[in-house]
């Protein structure tokens, strides 16, 4: 018999019974989570304290960080709550928003990501042109797009499969996307498979291909300019292409999650459904302030300035 309605209750299997060992894994979960959260905004008071920084470069990253956090506490949270609770439930509406704002954290991710590229190849391609092309309008509006192109994608997306029958309720998974849901349906819907297509070469493919080729340019280029020029662009660049790699990576094995779970040993699926949302808003902030010179300095200055205003009182 299908079921349609979003009061339906969903329960989640790979989290097992409740044990004391749960509560290990819960301070661990709040450890990481509040590092992640602290990194983040830590990042982001830096870029919006600092007016040297308030740079189209240092806006992608502002909001890069924005990004992370919206992955960070869409999941975590949820997990949480689940390691400490007795019954491990949810209902197919709150399942439904929780796989909308994992999507959206991994598309509007990639799509600022490849603004990020797109920043670095008019930086050395076009320097000379680099301030009437990147304009402050300019920037709002591709940052706009950033976030509304993948929020409209994944909303259709999310409808779809909310309007599937249901006819089964368990997720073995520890927290909701949308295979997961479109899994629980009586029927396989092409209708669903298509836009799931369009979306993964829209949001992933599309941006993978402008990343590549923005890195091909600027490596043309700067094999013909000098050692420090080469020097200079490689440190620019260094920082956004580890943080797109390890999103890359960290997207890469969400697939191979969703597509062989039922086949891979526990402790490896667990790891595996959680480093999407895991390692890149804990590693993307840290990655920026270590490889980032501007934001070194940016950093040494407040900490400084702290040490003076201490040392006063």
């Amino acid at each position: 018999m299908s079921q349609t309605s979003l009061n339906v209750t969903l329960m989640f299997t790979a989290f097992g019974y409740p044990r004391s060992l749960n509560y290990l894994f819960f301070a661990f979960t709040l450890l990481v989570y509040l590092t992640s959260v602290f990194a983040n905004v830590f990042l982001m008071l830096i870029i919006y304290l600092e007016s040297s920084l308030h740079k189209p470069m240092y806006i992608f990253l502002f909001n890069l960080a924005i990004n992370g956090l919206i992955g960070s506490s869409t999941v975590w949270p949820k997990i949480m709550d689940y390691l400490l609770s007795d019954t491990k439930e949810s209902s197919l509406e709150d399942c439904l928003i929780q796989a909308f704002w994992t999507n959206f954290y991994g598309g509007s991710a990639y799509t600022i990501l490849t603004l990020m590229a797109y920043d670095r190849y008019v930086s050395i391609c076009k320097p000379l042109q680099y301030h009437s092309i990147m304009t402050p309008t300019k920037v709002k509006q591709l940052l706009t797009v950033a976030y509304i192109f993948p929020g409209f994608s994944i909303s259709i997306q999310v409808y779809l499969i909310s309007r599937l029958p249901m006819c089964s309720y368990t997720i073995h998974k520890l927290f909701c996307d949308n295979l997961a849901i479109a899994n629980l349906s009586c029927v396989t819907s092409n209708l669903v498979n298509l836009h799931g297509l369009y979306v993964i070469v829209a949001l992933v493919v599309l941006p993978l291909c402008v990343v590549l080729l923005s890195y091909v340019k600027i490596l043309l280029v700067s094999l013909k300019t000098s050692k420090e020029a080469q020097k200079k662009a490689l440190n620019t660049c260094t920082p956004h292409l580890i943080t797109f790699i390890n999103f890359s990576l960290a997207s890469l094995f969400s697939v191979i999650y969703n597509r062989f779970s039922l086949y891979l040993p526990r402790e490896i699926n667990v790891f595996m459904s959680v480093h999407f949302v895991l390692v890149p808003p804990l590693l993307h902030p840290i990655i920026y302030g270590i490889r980032t010179q501007e934001i070194r300095k940016c950093l040494t200055k407040i900490i400084r300035k702290r040490r003076i205003f201490l040392s006063a009182i």
